[in-house]
């Protein structure tokens, strides 16, 4: 077994200081530059040099040193061959924008001047009673506040920009059809009935079950699915109704149910497109619905910021309406006592037949009368879903909805 020998490499020993003595001979006559590890590496083309500073990232790419900064870094130089006279005129505001500055700054002033006028009200005369005076600038502040918002609070609402879209109408209006009266919404919002007293009760048919109270402690924590239940509920529009024509013989001359009176009262924030058939007999008028109405059509979203699409996707404005009916058909009944005795009215449902009382929904069809003055008295069917038990002991009659979310996003 032979021996390994170490050889010593050359060493050169400084005896008058710290390093070596001589140049290697591979890195003779190359360029020296104190380095660091520590330093970053500068960009080899800065594109965004015409919207920063160029000295932006001046610390992060020096060197530690201070020695050779920048020799390795990209630095842009500007190109003075494609240099151009630019036009730095301001140009002439619209007359509009003059004048919402001008006004502005009047309210401005004025709303200044009423301050310091209460400033000096409180140092003179202390904290005592406001003075006529007093009363009358903060009167007029008010009112040129309201002013104010009335006239600029538009330019900021978001729905003042949307475009309004041309939807087909429900009914086509021909040309030979004579107009007796047109009534605009804004008229129809001035409008106000008088005191009208409590309604009078016809007569009361259906049956209602019992509210079930463990659905007030659902939460998001304890959610409940909702479950399909397979019962009846009919939509009979007024002169369909055999309890109306009997009725209308002894009692009232305007006649209603109460989807068509609730449509009727809500139209100025309608947008979808709807119509009412008024058949008028003798002294009495009937205001009936079509078969292929929307007015028992739930909408989502309607009157939102963005309603949803009238496309043919799956989140159009009518398949979430009918999203929205199929939801509150089984949820006001999800919630009852089913199968459990039920709270009976004097009358059986009118509209089922002797074979569907087991599929009968729980309902109940109140039919009341109310003197709205002039000799006008209407008559409404209205609906209730349940009946539940109050604090005292008494029943209280209920109506069960639920509202339809729709995410835009």
């Amino acid at each position: 077994m032979t021996e390994v020998h170490f050889q010593a490499p050359l060493v050169i020993d400084n005896k008058d200081g710290w390093g070596p003595t001589e140049d290697t001979f591979q890195y003779k006559d190359m360029p020296y530059q104190p380095y660091s590890k520590g330093d970053q590496l500068g960009k080899i083309a800065d594109w965004t040099g015409t919207i920063y500073g160029d000295k932006r990232n001046y610390n992060r790419y020096r060197s530690q040193f201070g020695v050779g900064v920048g020799m390795y870094q990209y630095i842009h130089e500007d190109d003075e061959n494609t240099f151009q006279l630019v036009d730095s005129t301001r140009l002439p505001k619209p007359a509009y924008q003059k004048r919402t500055r001008f006004q502005q700054n009047r309210f401005r002033q004025q709303q200044n001047q009423n301050n310091r006028f209460a400033q000096m009200q409180k140092t003179f005369t202390g904290p005592q009673k406001k003075s006529k005076i007093m009363k009358n600038l903060e009167m007029d502040q008010m009112r040129q506040m309201r002013k104010w918002q009335k006239q600029f609070g538009n330019r900021t609402d978001p729905r003042q920009h949307q475009q309004a879209k041309q939807r087909e109408p429900s009914v086509r209006v021909r040309e030979d059809w004579q107009v007796i009266e047109e009534i605009p919404f804004t008229s129809l919002a001035k409008l106000s009935l008088p005191n009208v007293n409590e309604p009078e009760e016809l007569s009361v048919w259906g049956s209602l079950e019992y509210y079930d109270k463990r659905y007030d402690r659902i939460t998001t924590k304890s959610e409940k699915k909702l479950i399909m239940v397979n019962r009846l509920i009919h939509k009979i529009t007024t002169t369909k109704d055999p309890v109306i024509r009997q009725i209308c013989k002894t009692h009232g001359n305007v006649f209603a149910t109460d989807a068509i009176i609730s449509t009727l009262m809500c139209c100025t924030r309608s947008v979808y497109p709807w119509d009412i058939v008024v058949d008028k007999l003798g002294t009495r008028l009937f205001f009936d619905k079509r078969e292929d109405s929307t007015i028992d059509m739930l909408t989502v979203n309607e009157t939102a910021n963005e309603p949803p699409p009238e496309d043919g996707t799956m989140d159009s404005a009518k398949n979430l309406g009918m999203e929205a009916v199929f939801i509150n058909h089984n949820f006001a009944q999800q919630v009852l006592k089913m199968n459990e005795e039920r709270y009976k009215f004097p009358n059986p449902n009118p509209f089922i037949q002797p074979d569907e009382e087991n599929e009968a929904a729980s309902v109940a069809y109140h039919y009341r009368s109310w003197n709205l003055g002039n000799n006008q008295k209407i008559v409404i069917r209205c609906e209730q879903d349940c009946v539940q038990i109050g604090p005292n002991g008494e029943e209280q009659f209920v109506n069960i909805k639920a509202i339809n979310e729709w995410n835009s996003k």
